[in-house]
């Protein structure tokens, strides 16, 4: 875990902006090489010691909340959040928000599955590439971009995707947010907008910014307004994938 030279910065490219990443460990550049590119920078991150000492403070204190040990991190791989949070933070501004779920898309539409950590976005999203096959890309698995338009919800893949590293360098219009819970029957409904406001605040990324918190707001107000929303209750079986895509589209698989 050496420090880098200071000219090792390079660029990547997310929800179709290019920004510079000057880091201190070589880490970050291996982590994002699917999404490196030599068109010119919107914005620059950069990251110092502080950072990875917030970070470190951050994942202890989310560890002791869900009653985990305490995860002893590398200051590279902290890097690699610390990094991603300013990243979210300066796309706020273009409209572009960070969502924790599971995205996938089948025939060029994407779904996004979310709920609390342990739930079975995952796994659920894992059964739909087993169903679907090739006809199903999964766009992210943990911290998907989306890109809030007047032409509707755009999901996009970040490097930053989940302990099983599964994202695609891809764009794709979103049909539906889904909240997902255990169930011992498969079903699925279409929900209300009050009723799902609470849970959807709380997978979104929350800057400390007073500003920035307004306009992430109003991006989820956005997301809700141009997408549906529904509750799936699903036992993690094959048919569970059935039930869900048919009720996100009217019964049509």
């Amino acid at each position: 875990m050496k420090k880098i030279s200071e000219n090792s910065s390079f660029c990547i490219k997310l929800a179709d902006i290019v920004i510079r990443i000057e880091p201190m460990y070589g880490y970050i550049k291996e982590y994002c090489s699917e999404y490196i590119t030599d068109e010119p920078e919107k914005f620059t991150v950069r990251t110092d010691s502080a950072d990875i000492d917030a970070e470190r403070e951050r994942s202890a204190k989310e560890d002791i909340i869900e009653g985990r040990p305490v995860m002893d991190f590398s200051d590279d791989y902290l890097e690699t959040l610390a990094v991603y949070r300013k990243i979210a933070e300066k796309l706020i501004s273009y409209g572009i928000m960070l969502f924790h779920g599971s995205v996938i898309a089948v025939d060029g539409t994407a779904y996004l599955f979310t709920a609390k950590s342990g739930t079975g976005k995952s796994t659920h999203t894992r059964l739909w590439r087993e169903y679907f096959g090739e006809r199903a890309v999964m766009v992210n698995d943990d911290k998907p971009l989306l890109k809030i338009t007047e032409n509707g919800v755009f999901a996009c893949g970040t490097p930053w995707n989940g302990k099983h590293r599964l994202s695609t360098d891809t764009t794709v219009l979103l049909k539906a947010v889904c909240v997902l819970s255990r169930d011992k029957v498969n079903h699925i409904e279409k929900a209300e907008h009050k009723k799902l406001y609470p849970v959807l605040l709380q997978q979104t990324y929350r800057p400390s910014d007073r500003f920035l918190m307004v306009q992430t707001l109003s991006l989820l107000d956005k997301l809700i307004e141009k997408t549906e929303l529904f509750s799936l209750g699903c036992n993690m079986d094959s048919d569970a994938v059935k039930v869900a895509f048919e009720g996100m589209n009217g019964g049509i698989l």
